[in-house]
């Protein structure tokens, strides 16, 4: 099961990424723009993810992932780390949020992670 440190360790591996304090929990932020939170104890993280993929995943595996109510209107959703497989399937997730935040030129730099997620 993923952890705490897993999430920082895989964050900050992703290119240009930083560790800033916001609202009292860790934020991960791509040349200065937000890709993942982790509140709640640290028990869970919040990333980017676009409303049609978000409702379609948290209908799937309500355990794994769900929308807090003040992000309902906002591309977020959360996931449980409880509930992740493994330290690859973190990557994945993290990954996929950091490519939405990426601006183009870190996303041409960086073929191996792909390109973003249409919204």
């Amino acid at each position: 099961m993923p952890d705490a440190e897993d999430v920082r360790t895989i964050a900050l591996s992703l290119p240009d990424t930083t560790e800033k304090t916001a609202w009292s929990m860790p934020t991960f932020r791509v040349a200065g723009k937000m890709f993942a939170t982790m509140p709640e104890e640290e028990t869970s993280i919040a990333v980017r993810c676009p409303k049609v993929e978000r409702d379609e995943l948290v209908r799937a595996e309500p355990d794994k992932f769900w929308v807090a109510d003040h992000e309902a209107f906002s591309a977020w959703v959360r996931v449980r780390l409880a509930a992740l497989d493994d330290t690859d399937e973190l990557r994945d997730i993290l990954a996929d949020s950091w490519r939405q935040a990426a601006p183009t030129r870190l996303l041409e730099s960086h073929p191996e992670l792909g390109v973003a997620a249409a919204d």
